[in-house]
């Protein structure tokens, strides 16, 4: 079930909104958003959801275990609560990989199985190990009641594509919470609003994509693989961004005030700036939880590029055992490199237009790396991007283009701070509060009404981020 599903928005969602405001009582509420998360997850991963429970439940004995433990003992227990979840998390997405790859070393015909990978394996896992270390610095007391920490782990707006919320973020909201009106009108907008991100804008660009001869990237023209990319850079986004607005509205209309995912990170000047703006709780995870535990900033320039390699090769490792993302990873670790040894001098030089154009070129051509399952096909669109392909422009790539027109144009100016500007501009005109009021709410309605109509067209709108 997916949020942009007829299922969930005339079916699920509605019955367990009015279950949840029928009585007033945490217990309730807590019991309904449990309960509901439960059976999100149960739709479409019925066997895979005791890996989840498993998780959670070994990692709740194991913050209760380190209360009054000291030393070794205390560190015993984290080891034991993250290694099990970790653990959970190498067997289903990354042993397969590893094993394969060694075998492949002595070129042997024997390859192991791929698992079948539980949706959300990736967040719910993240998830539980801010809660565990959290325990074990010190930073939150362990949660008594397993019913609680389990509806922080499982809540069903942020369960299969983040954003990754710490527990301390939200571990006075579970315990006790409420929701106004001004909070429940503002949540409906941001689910609205990204519902309009993923079906009105993510999923045509997903069409332009499936009409590109993308599967033979030697055959790309020059204009027709920087198109690609462009609309890639765009689908990416917006059904990312898309999933976490409905995601943070979601958690707002029951009372939860889940931290912002995205910042318009096509609108920044360098790729340090990019990476504080795109999935912000994924970077601040490996901050928090990799990055200074290895020492961070604070060894000297070698050290600093030690644990910035150390960091991307495994951000992108995260994002799926491939080596396209591993590269793709140890890519953003190179320019952050750059940056550190004196890129960061350069960027500030350069004409402000000129750094953000230069910043999203290198974000394209990061995303073209990501997009593909093997290095080759990869590196043969970079080069068709890079003038060593079949020509200027090729015509099932024009003809595409011609199709969509400036849809795409339209797309990108969306992305930028433009609903910023457009405060800005109408607060100068001292227009009434009333007829934003107005526009607003019609443009609300709009959205929904187009959202369901396309809806219904659709014969599968899946997430992206849902592979992760």
């Amino acid at each position: 079930m997916v949020f942009s599903s007829l299922t969930f928005l005339l079916y699920f969602f509605p019955v367990v909104l009015a279950l949840y405001f029928v009585r007033s009582g945490i217990r309730w509420r807590n019991g309904v958003l449990l309960a509901a998360s439960l059976f999100f997850y149960a739709w479409g991963e019925p066997t895979w959801i005791l890996a989840m429970l498993a998780s959670a439940l070994i990692n709740y004995f194991c913050a209760l275990a380190m209360q009054g433990k000291k030393g070794a003992a205390r560190k015993t227990w984290l080891w034991i609560g993250a290694g099990s979840a970790l653990g959970l998390l190498f067997v289903f997405k990354y042993l397969s990989f590893f094993v394969n790859a060694f075998l492949g070393i002595f070129s042997s015909a024997v390859r192991i199985p791929v698992l079948e990978l539980p949706i959300g394996i990736s967040f719910y896992t993240f998830q539980i190990l801010t809660y565990t270390v959290d325990v074990y610095r010190g930073k939150q007391k362990p949660q008594p009641s397993f019913a609680r920490l389990l509806l922080y782990v499982s809540c069903f707006p942020q369960l299969i594509a983040g954003p990754i919320v710490r527990y301390g973020d939200i571990s006075k909201e579970i315990a006790s919470r409420s929701v106004s009106p001004d909070d429940f009108s503002a949540g409906m907008k941001r689910f609205l609003v990204g519902l309009g991100k993923k079906v009105l804008v993510a999923n045509v660009c997903a069409e332009i994509m499936n009409k590109l001869p993308l599967a033979g990237a030697a055959s790309l023209s020059l204009g027709g693989a920087w198109y690609a990319a462009a609309i890639y850079t765009l689908q990416l986004y917006f059904d990312f961004s898309g999933y976490s607005d409905m995601a943070i509205g979601l958690g707002r209309m029951f009372g939860f005030h889940y931290k912002e995912n995205f910042d318009h990170p096509y609108w920044s000047a360098s790729v340090r700036e990019f990476w504080r703006r795109w999935h912000i709780s994924l970077g601040s995870f490996f901050r928090e939880y990799v990055y200074i535990p290895l020492g961070g900033n604070r060894e000297g320039k070698g050290r600093t590029i030690r644990n910035t390699l150390i960091v991307w090769g495994l951000t992108g490792l995260w994002h799926g055992a491939n080596w396209t993302f591993i590269l793709w990873g140890l890519y953003y670790g190179a320019l952050l490199t750059i940056d550190l040894i004196g890129g960061r001098k350069l960027t500030k030089a350069l004409p402000g237009a000129v750094s953000r154009v230069l910043t999203l070129a290198l974000v394209m051509v990061g995303w073209v790396i990501f997009y593909y399952p093997t290095i080759g096909q990869a590196f043969s669109h970079l080069g068709a991007m890079f003038g060593f392909g079949q020509g200027l422009m090729d015509e099932n790539a024009l003809g595409v283009i011609r199709t969509y027109s400036i849809l795409p144009v339209i797309y990108f100016l969306v992305s930028l701070p433009t609903g910023e500007w457009l405060k800005t501009l109408t607060a100068r005109m001292n227009l009434s509060p009333r007829v934003g009021e107005i526009a607003g709410a019609l443009v609300m309605l709009a959205l929904a009404a187009y959202s369901v109509i396309f809806i219904e067209g659709l014969s599968s709108n899946p997430f992206i981020y849902f592979q992760f």
